[in-house]
């Protein structure tokens, strides 16, 4: 592996981690309104660095007391209260979706690596000759659950619904997101794996190497590229809450 590569990787997760932790001690101070929020900021700066840090500090970010207790005397809208522009919100949506498919594919890809017999279990050497593809299948169905759960705290409490109603919602809301922003990630990590990394460097793509967790970086930008339309009509379609 070419040392600047390595070191031009390195540099891209600790920047995506110096940008979640600076959103992380804000929100620690400024709590979203809704709680769930206060785990999608900080995720998808994993990956998004410093795309989302300005977006959380120009679009996202809840007000202060001081800001609140003014917009209060005023009798005005609180800061918090204003949407933003709607391709701001259709983003929101698409990195809401996303925050669950990070949490999701960093759990499966590091089980495959940890416990390879689950990469057996769907269907490496029995169905896939590449284990690639059966630790895809386990990236889908744990990005799947974390992306349901993110989605119900999002629209139960906004709609009212109980749990069986509000798991419905759930699953009409995220299913197509979720599989677009999978399709976007999975199509970049092939390029990466495949092209990049074994054929032109000779070299394999392992779990537990930066350069690895880098092209995840890139890969999530990719799935954030093939998920934003979906959510755009989602959200005017009536399917999916604007947040």
């Amino acid at each position: 592996m070419p040392d600047w590569l390595h070191d031009l990787c390195l540099a891209s997760l600790l920047l995506g981690a110096l940008c979640a932790l600076i959103i992380a001690a804000d929100l620690v101070r400024r709590p979203q309104s809704m709680w769930i929020m206060n785990l999608v900021w900080p995720v998808t700066a994993l990956f998004g660095s410093a795309w989302i840090l300005w977006q959380y500090f120009a679009y996202g970010r809840s007000p202060g007391n001081v800001s609140a207790d003014a917009a209060t005397a005023r009798n005005t809208a609180m800061p918090e209260a204003r949407q933003p522009p709607f391709w701001v919100a259709a983003a929101n949506a698409a990195l809401h979706c996303g925050s669950g498919c990070t949490l999701g594919d960093i759990a499966a890809e590091w089980l495959v690596f940890l416990v390879p017999s689950v990469a057996g279990w769907f269907g490496w050497r029995r169905l896939f000759g590449d284990k690639i593809f059966a630790a895809w299948t386990v990236d889908y169905l744990f990005a799947y659950g974390f992306g349901i759960v993110f989605q119900y705290f999002t629209i139960a409490p906004m709609r009212g619904l109980g749990f069986a109603d509000g798991m419905v919602a759930a699953a009409k809301a995220d299913t197509l997101s979720l599989t677009a922003w999978q399709v976007g990630m999975y199509g970049f990590m092939a390029f990466a794996d495949f092209y990049l990394f074994r054929r032109l460097l000779g070299t394999a793509l392992a779990t537990d190497s930066v350069e690895f967790w880098c092209m995840m970086q890139i890969a999530m930008l990719c799935g954030f590229a093939t998920c934003y339309p979906v959510n755009w009509w989602l959200i005017r379609t009536g399917i999916k809450e604007r947040m």
